[in-house]
């Protein structure tokens, strides 16, 4: 765990732009990844470690429900940016998920048992494999209850650094930045996991 004082960090960095954060936080550890779900706004993200890390680990824990136009949009950005993917899905194959747990509703019993098997046990996955102890992230405040509780710097759980160097901007703010950067936004991305846009996808619980 790296130990910072996080509240007076979050204080001085919520002034700084996105790239200043990144490059801070780059200093802190070798051992680093940033994860995606090529969703809407992914390309801000991706495109801007990739000018920091080139050799950063993408983990992308790829649920197998994506619409077409995630999997375009994702193999677009992977070969943009030449992106060190590390890719993580179910141990189950999609057919056997469809025949054993199928694709519920939040409401469903089965949701939980879904986004265990779809989601949770491939990032926790991706984590013993990759033992990072800086994390970057695209969360960002009024996203989702547990997500207005968090800043640009937070803990995971099990004490991993999360750095969100875009934690205060906007939906306009974002929208705006991927036009001036002439950057492709994900209109089609559907999580079946959150289902909801305000609902948490899993990983930021853990």
């Amino acid at each position: 765990m790296i130990d910072i004082d996080i509240e007076q960090l979050n204080k001085e960095l919520k002034y700084k732009s996105p790239n200043e954060i990144i490059e801070w936080a780059l200093t802190l550890s070798e051992k680093r990844i940033v994860t995606t779900s090529f969703g809407k706004y992914s390309a801000i993200l991706l495109s801007t470690m990739a000018k920091h890390d080139k050799d950063i680990n993408v983990i992308w824990c790829d649920t197998l429900y994506n619409q077409p136009s995630t999997y375009k949009h994702a193999e677009d950005l992977i070969k943009n940016y030449n992106l060190n993917i590390n890719k993580y899905q179910s141990l189950k194959s999609k057919a056997e998920i469809d025949a054993t747990i199928g694709l519920p509703s939040i409401e469903d019993d089965n949701h939980a048992e879904f986004s265990e098997v779809v989601k949770l046990e491939p990032f926790r996955r991706a984590l013993q494999e990759h033992n990072p102890e800086i994390w970057f992230t695209n969360i960002r405040i009024r996203q989702t209850e547990l997500r207005n509780k968090k800043d640009i710097l937070s803990y995971s759980k099990d004490g991993i650094l999360k750095i969100s160097p875009f934690y205060y901007w906007t939906d306009d703010d974002l929208d705006k930045y991927l036009n001036t950067h002439d950057l492709p936004k994900n209109f089609d991305y559907f999580d079946p996991i959150k289902a909801l846009q305000n609902r948490e996808c899993g990983i930021h619980l853990q």
